[in-house]
């Protein structure tokens, strides 16, 4: 091995140590839920790919519609899923990703929009 290649192998072994010295960097700092109008229809575009655009299901659909739904009626719905007292094949899994504000508000959404041919 030549000087200049062991030089620079000895000074890859040092930076390699004094790498490994270094504190852990801190976890990320998430964002808070963004609740206003056009960050809570963000999340509830989430829904459309089972409960249909704005919570209309499509006609004939087993799955629940969520347009003109009272808003409690979803909160609870959410909070069985998320507690695991509703049976569920995904929805168990899905609420468990949002907070109870965040439920709420998409809750309140929902109530929000009519129902199909309304």
């Amino acid at each position: 091995m030549n000087k200049s290649r062991a030089t620079l192998a000895l000074a890859s072994l040092v930076a390699s140590a004094a790498l490994a010295q270094q504190p852990a960097p801190p976890a990320p700092a998430f964002a808070g839920p963004n609740l206003s109008p056009k960050g809570v229809a963000a999340m509830a575009a989430n829904c459309a790919m089972c409960h249909g655009t704005q919570g209309r299901a499509a006609p004939g659909s087993r799955v629940a519609a969520l347009a003109g739904r009272p808003a409690d009626a979803t909160v609870e719905a959410m909070k069985a899923f998320k507690e695991g007292k509703r049976e569920a094949s995904v929805m168990h899994q899905i609420a468990k990703g949002y907070s109870d504000a965040e439920i709420a508000a998409m809750a309140t959404y929902f109530a929000a929009q009519a129902r199909e041919g309304s």
